[in-house]
């Protein structure tokens, strides 16, 4: 049955289990690895205060008052509970937001830009390995395909980095004097930046709110007690997981130059691990980002293909989604190719992206998990409105070269949406 057929593609029939739901969560995570080998090389122990510590608090959030609320409405995905609570074209519009939020086009491109590092192959050549590799077997299996190479992918990333972290501690200094080495910037969780910088990165951390990642797993999990402590237990996976890229991080700003910071984890671990190790490290880094585009891969095939394709048609076909979601595959890789390729510094961009969308998305998606009723008109503007001003407030910001009355674009968006929630609490 129609049913039937997407439950299985999309939430792979809405059995996931406790183990499933922690192997997928926390791979997924952190295809941002080599941004955080970056970040670390550069500005330190910050990274832990704008990479780590907000997404706990807000996953914490979301396990307590979130996960129960997805699991129990039974909707395929965000775009879906945006149109039953507020109507058809804010679930379209809401399509359209959640298409660039779930873009993997920045795992793409870090994961070419490794591939070209390795090989020493084109960057083209390698965004198109990459994206066809990493497409073709959610386009058979869709979900269940992506939870089982998540299994492998999660013990992978944990043992690479492991044995990084062990062989920098025994062959250079232990983490102690590691930590007494470094020079104070990197020691100060600001890391050299201003207040208001590290806190924009807390809002941006509001992106796990809407992270339709999160948002799939918890419609998948088996009830609504595994989404919530699988939750809770996959804080501490990644609590585990990034002191462990951290403090490696750290090893590297002592013990290597790589000609871009991007690139310190895999330049150090060619240093100090022999070759069999040093293999599994970079199968570990290439798992970690993996596991992140076949699941954006998905999430964005869906996106265009059922809640944009299908829902737009919905009337006049008897197709099932699934065709059109393997359709929205096809066209997610071409674009991903496409936008990797355009913007080599796709990471800015989707801070940017971040500042300008979640705005537009994270209290009407709250507001919609207890069902108040809102008139369509009304939902559109609260969506559509706070995206436009922090696009506005972006782009006066690049023609003017220094950001507006030096504030982030983030929260003039963001108090648009505040201002609009409460005109319609009110009436």
């Amino acid at each position: 049955s129609i049913k039937e057929n997407q439950n299985e593609f999309i939430l792979s029939g809405r059995r996931l289990s406790l183990p499933g739901f922690i192997a997928t969560l926390v791979t997924t995570w952190y295809g941002a690895i080599l941004g955080i080998g970056e970040n670390t090389y550069l500005h330190g122990i910050q990274t832990w205060f704008i990479f780590a510590l907000p997404y706990y608090v807000f996953a914490a959030i979301y396990a307590v008052w979130v996960a129960n609320q997805v699991r129990q409405q039974k909707q395929f995905s965000i775009p879906d509970h945006f149109r039953k609570s507020y109507g058809k074209t804010t679930g379209i519009i809401s399509a359209v937001l959640i298409l660039f939020l779930s873009s993997p086009a920045p795992y793409i491109l870090s994961m070419g830009v490794l591939l070209q590092f390795i090989f020493g192959i084109k960057l083209g050549w390698a965004l198109i390995i990459t994206t066809v590799y990493s497409v073709a077997y959610v386009y058979n299996g869709g979900f269940r395909a992506v939870v089982r190479t998540d299994y492998f992918q999660f013990i992978l990333m944990f043992l690479g980095f492991g044995f990084l972290f062990i062989f920098l501690w025994r062959s250079a200094v232990s983490p102690f004097e590691l930590f007494r080495g470094l020079p104070a910037i990197h020691t100060q969780p600001l890391g050299g930046h201003s207040l208001q910088y590290v806190l924009v990165w807390f809002f941006i951390a509001l992106w796990t709110i809407v992270d339709p990642g999160f948002f799939q797993r918890c419609a998948a999990a088996e009830s609504p007690e595994i989404a919530r402590k699988g939750l809770l237990i996959s804080i501490g996976f990644w609590f585990v997981f990034d002191c462990l890229t951290i403090i490696t991080g750290l090893y590297a700003f002592i013990l290597v130059i790589p000609e871009s910071p991007i690139m310190s984890f895999p330049v150090m671990a060619a240093e100090v691990l022999p070759p069999i190790l040093l293999g599994l490290f970079l199968v570990g880094i290439f798992a970690t980002i993996m596991s992140t585009i076949d699941s954006f891969c998905l999430i964005n095939a869906i996106t265009l293909g059922r809640d944009i394709l299908w829902r737009i048609q919905a009337s006049k076909t008897k197709k099932y989604p699934t065709p059109f979601i393997k359709e929205g595959l096809v066209i997610t890789a071409f674009l991903s190719i496409v936008l990797a390729f355009s913007l080599p510094s796709v990471v800015m961009l989707f801070y940017t992206l971040g500042s300008i969308l979640i705005p537009g998305l994270i209290l009407p998606f709250l507001f919609a998990l207890n069902r108040k009723k809102v008139s369509e008109n009304l939902a559109n503007l609260w969506v559509v409105l706070p995206v436009l001003v922090s696009f506005i407030w972006v782009l006066v910001s690049k023609i003017n070269d220094t950001i507006l009355w030096n504030i982030e674009p983030f929260y003039p968006g963001m108090a648009v949406s505040i201002l609009l929630s409460i005109f319609i609490i009110k009436k």
